[in-house]
């Protein structure tokens, strides 16, 4: 097996996550023992990726309670506290709202039993979340390795990987389970503008796995694909509507554009948590507007003049017919996409 960073782990009293700002120079821990540390954490990027940070939210409920009074009321509001505070920290992602909903279930159903027996049941359940996701990942790496051939060079975009789950990623995760299977995977990652997440948390999470690895900038995607031959592009997901339409980091949608251009397949690497049954197309996404600061101040270092007038969506959507297929923990989705994830969530609603 592949050795893969581990993003976050319950330590007892306190949520342990590596500081995903501080890589890839510095292999930094944190350990989170407040709800707002937490939130404070998922806002600023310490622990980032739409899976990770359902996962980190779901653990900060757990840490709510713990700091709370006894009486049924107080642990309700407790948790209620916590679940705003933490449904605050950042729009776009589908699977915090889908892990802090799990967490508030189990408040519902067990705040009248006392204080003990609901923390047991809150962290059995944000530790089924973890688990899950670990599980899903796994599933869809080896359903996603299936798509690629024995010989294949890939393009990522952002982080996708351990560091943006519970273990193995999501679309890197196929890159690793296609290793596994034997596969030659050569990739080449976009560095990701303009907080850098393919060059300072993808390039080195591939590195550290011993995968072959290259390094672009974003605007040399189509000249590689033109010039050194993509076989698949691979990407993750914050959001994916009824329809099949993909919210996912910025840029991606160029990447389909480009993929589509080039014959170039097209795959989008997500966990059933990430489908948004309530969204009938990527217009209804909410798409997260970041500071300035990241643009015109990256990583403290002044680059534009200033003053001038700045536009930061964190993400963009990509719309279903761009998209060769959609790998789930479930299997394979392809076009048409909205019948193929009607089906998919018609069963999951089942299950």
């Amino acid at each position: 097996m592949l050795n893969t960073v581990k993003t976050l782990e319950w330590r007892g009293d306190a949520l342990r996550i590596i500081d995903q700002t501080r890589l890839p120079t510095e292999q930094v821990y944190l350990d989170l023992r407040t709800v707002p540390e937490v939130a404070e954490a998922i806002k600023t990027l310490r622990v980032r990726g739409a899976p990770a940070i359902g996962i980190a939210a779901a653990f900060g409920v757990v840490l709510g309670v713990l700091a709370a009074d006894d009486p049924p009321e107080a642990l309700r509001a407790a948790a209620e506290q916590a679940i705003e505070e933490l449904a605050a920290t950042r729009p776009t992602a589908k699977n915090l709202f889908w892990a802090l909903q799990r967490m508030r279930r189990v408040v519902e159903q067990t705040a009248n039993q006392g204080k003990s027996v609901l923390l047991e049941r809150l962290l059995t359940e944000a530790n089924a979340i973890l688990e899950e996701d670990r599980q899903a990942c796994r599933a869809m790496g080896r359903h996603g390795a299936s798509l690629l051939p024995d010989r294949c060079t890939v393009l990522t975009h952002c982080n996708a990987g351990a560091l943006a789950t519970a273990d193995y990623g999501t679309a890197v995760g196929v890159i690793y389970a296609a290793a596994q299977a034997g596969k030659r995977i050569r990739v080449y990652a976009d560095e990701t503008r303009p907080l850098l997440q393919g060059a300072r948390l993808t390039a080195w999470e591939l590195m550290q796995a011993g995968i072959d690895v290259t390094l672009i900038c974003d605007n040399m995607a189509a000249w590689v694909m033109r010039t050194v031959g993509i076989d698949a592009v691979l990407v993750g997901a914050d959001r994916i509507a009824r329809n099949g339409d993909v919210a996912n980091k910025i840029g991606t949608y160029n990447l389909a554009v480009l993929a589509h251009r080039h014959g170039v397949p097209f795959y989008v690497v997500a966990p059933l948590s990430t489908f948004d049954p309530e969204i009938d197309s990527g217009e209804e996404i909410p798409i997260e507007e970041r500071s300035p600061q990241e643009v015109t101040h990256p990583f403290g270092v002044q680059i534009a003049p200033e003053g001038v007038k700045v536009f930061n969506p964190a993400f963009d959507v990509t719309p279903a017919e761009l998209i060769s297929a959609i790998v789930t923990e479930r299997g394979i989705v392809s076009p048409p996409l909205a019948e193929g994830i009607r089906k998919l969530l018609d069963g999951n609603e089942k299950s």
